[in-house]
């Protein structure tokens, strides 16, 4: 397993599998009610099994290069992610979320953590638009797309269901020659 380091203050980002499913359900229980209206992780990590199920759906798409999954762990604790919800290698295109818990906010750690995987896709593996979807109303989600240099795309009216009701998302995007200005 590796670890990349996210800064001086005993950041790192690591994958998240399988074996890690209880250190993640914990992780869920303490992040589940920051972040379960903006994505559906909280429930559908609920228990020891469905912990695994997810991390197991996510070691599938990353073995068929299809998504990935990582951990943010803060001085030793399991603290956030992100992710590449969708990987399209084909197309060049590929989106990335993320997530937080409570005690871990102000710190910039999905921004530091977002942008290595922004790096990795863009310059690794030759990805040309990384997308950012988030809730309208996820103001603190919106505000690491545009830190990362993110353009505003739109806003997608009620396409997303949450409980009964339709939310509006707005779409996000940094584009490969935007990305590599942005790094020299």
């Amino acid at each position: 397993m590796f670890a990349v380091s996210l800064g001086d203050d005993g950041a790192e980002l690591r994958p998240l599998e399988i074996w890690q499913a209880q250190e993640f359900l914990d992780h869920m229980d303490r992040a589940r009610d920051l972040i379960d209206p903006w994505i559906p992780f909280a429930s559908f990590a609920t228990d020891l099994e469905s912990a695994r199920d997810l991390l197991r759906r996510y070691a599938e798409k990353q073995a068929a290069d299809t998504g990935r999954l990582y951990g943010i762990w803060l001085k030793g604790t399991l603290v956030g992610g992100v992710l590449f919800r969708i990987f399209d290698a084909e197309s060049g295109n590929c989106e990335v979320g993320c997530w937080l818990e409570p005690a871990a906010e102000g710190h910039g750690l999905v921004t530091r953590a977002a942008t290595r995987l922004i790096d990795w896709a863009v310059l690794e593996r030759g990805m040309h638009r990384v997308e950012w979807d988030a809730s309208a109303a996820n103001t603190r989600s919106i505000a690491v797309a545009a830190r990362l240099g993110m353009k505003r795309d739109g806003v997608l009216r009620q396409n997303y269901l949450y409980r009964g009701v339709r939310h509006d998302s707005e779409i996000w995007s940094v584009l490969a020659p935007e990305w590599r200005a942005r790094q020299s």
